[in-house]
């Protein structure tokens, strides 16, 4: 694996977060493809799109049972479909929200280890500045597991868990919660804004149409949701429509750990997991909205089912990067998967 030119790195840092799409994608153009594998394997990640290149960074893996947390920073170059390695995380992280603010990248959240136990969830918020990592004003709590966006020069985070009280170091101390932060890159502030209509972890963002999609997710006590909502940021409000459909393959309803992107107007998302007494399983679907006429419909599976999975798109192609391979901690992997949609 190559060391990543710190001046790509930068560059990619400051662009500006849109990357241009396919105006009109169709159907996809022949399902998802095989693309040049992350170099290391690592589940529960997200991503983000800079100067056409995707960048995710930390993740967790599980060998013989010990939790691994990673600090490294992946950068993907779809045109030369290739990855290289960004400067690390000032510590390491699973969970952690990757989103472009203002043209730059941001690092927010996620758990970190301290004596307490491996799921500590933490406030950090941190922007790649050359070959390292300056920290902003922190979240106003802890957050983990949420859904993270660039919505209009801003960072968004909705839902998510945080601890329920002074406990903080284990999976059982968080709570899920449906709070919306944004955070203001010249004022260097989080702003307190309608909290999503449900309560979650794990769901899936895009942006689109000029507003924020949440899709999917699941609850501790209810299990995964279909459940899309969008946030109209000039009215400052809340819509629900039409959800991702259960599984046809296993009867289980697709939401926690699964991804989403946005290209040629519609919203794409895949994977996740389901669990169930003595086991569960790994989603391989992939679902596609269409806006007008609020329907989900069903597109070509990928070649490997995942959960944990980070999601971006470039140039009209969307990429399903990394992830846990089976249901839980039990086996991460660096496979990438890239589907193009036909104008």
């Amino acid at each position: 694996m190559s060391q990543i030119d710190r001046r790509a790195f930068l560059a990619a840092a400051g662009a500006a977060a849109a990357v241009p799409l396919s105006a009109r994608a169709q159907e996809p153009g022949g399902g998802w493809v095989s693309k040049a594998s992350l170099p290391w394997a690592v589940q529960e990640i997200y991503c983000a799109v800079s100067n056409g290149r995707i960048v995710t960074a930390g993740g967790l893996r599980r060998p013989a049972r010990v939790t691994e947390i990673e600090d490294r920073t992946g950068v993907y170059d779809p045109a030369t479909d290739a990855w290289s390695e960004g400067p690390r995380l000032p510590s390491p992280r699973h969970h952690p929200m990757v989103v472009t603010c203002g043209g730059a990248l941001m690092f927010v959240g996620g758990y970190g280890r301290s004596d307490a136990g491996d799921w500590t969830a933490m406030t950090d918020a941190w922007m790649a500045d050359g070959e390292a990592m300056t920290a902003v004003a922190p979240l106003p709590t802890p957050l983990s597991e949420s859904v993270g966006v660039d919505l209009g020069g801003r960072a968004h985070l909705v839902t998510g868990r945080r601890p329920l009280g002074a406990a903080n170091g284990q999976w059982n101390d968080q709570s899920d919660v449906a709070n919306h932060w944004a955070y203001d890159r010249d004022a260097d502030r989080w702003e307190v804004l309608r909290p999503a209509p449900m309560a979650r972890n794990s769901a899936a963002g895009a942006v689109l149409d000029g507003a924020l999609w949440v899709a999917g997710g699941r609850t501790v006590t209810g299990g995964g949701t279909g459940r899309l909502d969008r946030y109209d940021p000039a009215a400052d409000r809340w819509d629900t429509l039409a959800p991702i459909p259960p599984s046809p393959a296993t009867g289980q309803q697709v939401g926690g750990g699964l991804a989403m992107a946005a290209v040629g107007g519609k919203l794409v998302a895949f994977g996740g997991e389901w669990f169930a007494p003595g086991g569960g399983g790994v989603f391989a679907e992939t679902w596609i909205y269409e806006l007008a006429a609020d329907r989900w419909d069903a597109g070509p599976p990928m070649r490997t089912p995942r959960h944990g999975l980070a999601a971006a798109a470039v140039d009209g192609v969307v990429y399903a990067i990394a992830g846990g391979e089976v249901v839980s901690g039990g086996r991460a992997g660096g496979v990438v998967e890239a589907c193009e949609f036909r104008v």
